[in-house]
């Protein structure tokens, strides 16, 4: 019941204007975020066949103590959804009434002149959903399985597994109790849009994770090699955090922050029940966290996906938040900014993915291009001793030519819009040509003095420091000639 309850509560901040639906869910207290928003969602969808049905039934004159909202969350999954998932007087409720409900339902149908429960949608908003729908994406948490055992899982349920997908218009055509390994990540399975799996004992377990394809890129391309350190700079709900532990195996040190403390709990919850060790999680801004700090010394990788528009989600129903106004692109864009530039600075640093879930320019390319330029083409850290210091004491960081944007994941399809030179580096995801929400993803790397660009995939982040190579915070820089103090 807490499901609904929590569903009614945030359907009731909409209606007073409190909040978009995503910020809401994310500070309702619910641990299972996705499950919720997916309620909502589809409630939210259905909303104004919900009323009709309320009404036609007069369910509400007879249960003066129901909540309309809690009773919209309640039909919906009674008979739109996959059944009640709650005892107690609730279900007793709602048992009472469900002939009389389906009757109505009957009858719209019947005026309607429709056979199925989507058709009863506003054509436009039908043809919107139909046009937007993606697959139901399974991230394996090889913290706790791997992909054959969930695979065979799967089988034993009734699943039919088609082997490896060879393009994106396969993953269109998958439909029923049918599913493929992606073709671009290899821990990622796809299934029906359709498909809901929250009930399933692998995800109340921890053993998958349902994340979208394109949410699972930034820490895929940022791709640390066990053992590395790495921050999470704006983590919540978790589930980038517990993919980045998953590529470590538990081995190294993940830092995740994130300011508001309901989110950390959330995140708290998700990342033990994913297995994941290893991590401190941080309730702090990211902006004041000091990159001179020596617990972050040996920080070489950062995935960064802060606050934006949220322009990329795909369901966007009425309680979403509208387009952003060009004063709001501009507030969150300087924001972006900002932290990007911020999160360059740690002096170790040797990779880094900026991300967001936008689709607009200003928060994306133009970003990147701005701290660029801000920065020059490319960073470099050199460190100096001040005078009369021990080795790794009074160090001071002075920024010079040599980082690089790089070519991520060439056979990415969608590249970023020719905003400047060098922006096809980029990599986009859109639901029409990815199947994926919509998301902007950038790479910075470290590049050594002399060092040719290159195209990458995160493979194994092969210009990591090496202990004793002179890179590394606290360590005596190597020196062919004497170099001149920063004053």
């Amino acid at each position: 019941m807490a499901l609904y309850s929590a569903a009614a509560a945030v359907l009731a901040a909409l209606e007073r204007g409190e909040g978009g639906l995503k910020k809401l869910v994310y500070n309702s207290g619910f641990p299972h975020v996705r499950q919720l928003y997916a309620l909502v969602s589809e409630t939210l969808r259905y909303t104004s066949v919900l009323e009709k049905l309320l009404d036609g039934a007069a369910l509400l004159q007879a249960e003066k103590k129901l909540a309309p909202q809690l009773a919209k969350v309640l039909v919906y999954d009674l008979l739109f959804g996959k059944g009640l998932k709650c005892g107690g007087r609730w279900k007793a409720l709602a048992r009472r009434h469900r002939a009389r409900l389906e009757a109505e339902l009957a009858r719209m149908k019947v005026r309607h002149r429709v056979s199925r429960n989507e058709d009863l949608l506003a054509p436009e908003k039908a043809a919107s959903t139909a046009a937007f729908q993606v697959p139901r994406y399974v991230r394996v948490n090889t913290l706790k399985t791997c992909v054959d055992d969930v695979i065979e899982f799967f089988k034993r349920q009734g699943y039919a597994y088609l082997g490896k997908a060879a393009s994106v218009e396969e993953l269109k055509a998958l439909s029923g109790k049918k599913f493929l390994l992606d073709l671009h990540l290899p821990e990622l399975l796809v299934f029906p849009s359709q498909t809901d799996l929250h009930d399933n004992l692998l995800y109340t377990s921890g053993h998958i994770i349902l994340q979208d394809k394109a949410s699972c890129l930034p820490a895929f391309l940022l791709g640390p090699v066990a053992g590395s350190h790495v921050i999470d700079a704006c983590a919540a709900p978790g589930n980038k955090t517990s993919h980045l532990a998953a590529i470590l195996k538990n081995k190294g040190q993940i830092f995740a922050f994130d300011v508001d403390p309901k989110r950390v709990a959330v995140m708290n919850t998700l990342l033990a029940r994913a297995g994941v060790t290893g991590c401190q999680l941080l309730q702090q801004d990211f902006l004041t966290v000091d990159p001179r700090d020596r617990k972050y010394s040996r920080v070489t990788h950062i995935l960064l996906d802060p606050s934006c528009s949220g322009s990329g989600m795909v369901t966007r129903g009425p309680g979403e938040e509208a387009a952003p106004s060009a004063e709001r692109l501009q507030a969150l864009a300087g924001f972006q900014r900002r932290i990007l530039s911020h999160a360059l600075s740690f002096p170790a640093l040797q990779r880094l993915v900026y991300s967001t879930c936008s689709l607009h320019q200003e928060e994306n390319e133009d970003v990147v291009q701005a701290v660029l330029q801000e920065w020059g083409s490319a960073f470099r850290w050199v460190w100096l001793r001040e005078p009369g210091g021990a080795v790794g004491q009074g160090l001071v960081l002075t920024p010079s030519p040599c980082r690089r944007l790089v070519t991520a994941f060439p056979s990415w399809p969608c590249r970023g819009l020719a905003a400047f030179s060098g922006a096809e580096s980029c990599l986009r995801a859109s639901p029409a040509e990815t199947l994926t929400h919509g998301f902007f993803m950038a790479v910075l790397e470290r590049c050594r003095e002399g060092a040719a660009a290159s195209s990458s995939l995160p493979a194994a982040a092969k210009e990591n420091p090496q202990p004793g190579d002179g890179t590394e915070p606290g360590a005596a820089p190597k020196r062919k000639k004497k170099k001149q103090q920063v004053k």
